[in-house]
């Protein structure tokens, strides 16, 4: 999973992305739209992979994990000429959702915090960039229709990116347009900004964290909305774990800033975790929630998605219940499914295959 995380300069970005992972990177506003991103790849703790870990004790444990990416600061009006430019751009359009940083403290040289239009901006700016996109599109169709190139093929895209058009001329989404699984393989390779999910943590002061109800019900009327004390949780890393927890206590904080943004993300893009064991090999998969055998076989090799024959299937709960593999199937826990079975959060799947 790759979050981008987007925002207006100063809005905490950076402190954010420290709070996430762990890492140092500088705290200051980027000199220049050429700067490079940060990036972090952290594990998804999760405390089932761990206590399978125990339990088969394998050579290699394999937790699931999020890549963080920090961009630059977007300026009003950056939309126009695209949100980034070099190895940026790739990037963000290989996200699998965008977190915007909203700020809610007060600022030197900016002022009294106004999340609520920040978020607004930035995601009017993302409208724009697609709009741009779409047009220009529009304007290839047409030209490739007047050099008599007017296929089927085309003209269903050209549809399609009609609904786009209309969609983002009323301000609203992509995501919000309900597309079918045809229309959205015709503008797969576009990858349109406001298609992702999106999500927004508002960045909060200490005096300010758990006290901005107003904000946050206004913010989470439109939008999936977490709140983070971002400087206070990115010095948290810099603190033992005992002291971190009483900190963490202290102002109302139940699980790090990471747990809770997994969480947050996994909800909001509909993944859920099946996991493979073994002795030499303990590991976590991530699957959108109602994916078949097939695809998560996929997910794990080509080859065993290619030459699928069955998934020999039992559940995490069931196997912490009844302590090991063989009283699993001694209670009839143990399953063998096709390639329609909906795997579910927390399976444990070997998967049978000839090719």
């Amino acid at each position: 999973m790759k979050i981008g995380l987007i925002g207006l300069p100063n809005s905490g970005k950076t402190t954010i992305f420290n709070a996430l992972t762990g890492q140092t990177a500088e705290i200051t506003s980027y000199s220049s739209g050429k700067a490079e991103p940060n990036l972090s790849v952290v594990n998804v703790l999760d405390e089932r992979i761990t206590k399978l870990s125990e339990m088969y004790n394998p050579k290699k444990t394999i937790y699931a994990t999020i890549e963080f990416i920090d961009f630059v600061g977007l300026n009003e009006g950056a939309g126009r000429e695209g949100l980034f430019s070099g190895a940026a751009t790739a990037l963000i359009k290989n996200t699998d959702a965008l977190c915007v940083v909203a700020r809610n403290f007060d600022d030197a040289l900016l002022g009294s915090p106004t999340p609520f239009q920040d978020v607004e901006k930035i995601m009017d700016e993302l409208l724009i960039s697609d709009l741009i996109i779409a047009e220009k599109r529009l304007e290839k169709i047409e030209l490739a229709y007047k050099r008599g190139q007017k296929t089927a093929t085309l003209q269903f895209e050209e549809k399609v990116i009609h609904r786009i058009i209309e969609q983002l001329n009323e301000n609203k989404p992509i995501r919000d347009l309900e597309l079918s699984q045809d229309e959205l393989k015709s503008i797969r390779g576009f990858q349109f900004l406001t298609l992702k999910p999106a999500m927004v943590i508002l960045n909060s002061s200490e005096d300010n964290f758990n006290n901005s109800e107003s904000v946050l019900d206004k913010l989470s009327t439109k939008y999936k909305t977490l709140e983070f004390a971002g400087n206070f949780e990115m010095e948290l890393n810099q603190l033992e774990e005992e002291e971190a927890i009483e900190f963490m206590k202290d102002m109302g904080i139940e699980k790090s800033a990471q747990d809770r943004l997994t969480k947050f993300a996994y909800d909001l893009l509909g993944y859920i975790s099946f996991f493979t064991v073994g002795t030499d090999e303990v590991r976590a998969w991530t699957i959108i929630k109602g994916s078949n055998a097939v695809i998560a076989a996929g997910t794990i090799h080509s080859d065993l998605a290619r030459g699928f024959i069955r998934a020999e299937c039992f559940n995490y709960k069931d196997l912490i219940e009844f302590g090991s593999e063989k009283a699993i199937r001694e209670k009839g826990k143990f399953k063998l499914e096709g390639k329609e079975y909906i795997v579910n959060d927390g399976d444990i799947l070997n998967i049978r295959f000839s090719v």
